[in-house]
């Protein structure tokens, strides 16, 4: 199966620094085309904004090539404002563009940040995602 995924900074951020994370076997399923993510220009700008900070020290090339790899296995979404407030404002694009997206298809927002955002079903933690894939591949 195929999952629709609007994936948080705050994972791929995870799936960098630790390799064997949860969320770098998230990262391994867009390799291999179990998630394909779903963004908008605004995401594409924080996760290049958020990678290539010092403190993370992560190679210009490894950030490259992580927002190739979401850009060239993902979904470009053109999402519209959506009239609600978030606790951290910053995190309103990834909510858009996965309401934008839900409209044609089943799709998830993956987040460390679960509280940020409202509780809906389609809202999971990395952990909650791994388990979703997991158990609809053994059925």
């Amino acid at each position: 199966m195929k999952y629709f995924a609007v994936i948080d900074t705050n994972v791929l951020v995870s799936a960098m620094l630790k390799p064997d994370s949860i969320p770098a076997k998230l990262l391994n399923f867009i390799y291999a085309g179990g998630i394909i993510p779903v963004y908008d220009e605004r995401i594409l700008k924080e996760y290049r904004e958020v990678l290539s900070r010092n403190k993370f020290g992560f190679f210009p090339q490894i950030v490259n090539g992580t927002i190739d790899l979401i850009q060239n296995n993902g979904v470009y979404i053109s999402a519209g404002d959506i009239d609600m407030v978030l606790p951290d404002p910053k995190d309103m694009c990834f909510y858009e563009v996965v309401m934008e997206k839900r409209k044609t298809d089943d799709s998830y927002l993956v987040t460390g940040n679960i509280k940020h955002f409202p509780a809906e079903r389609f809202i999971v933690t990395p952990r909650e995602m791994l388990n979703i894939i997991l158990t609809s591949d053994d059925e």
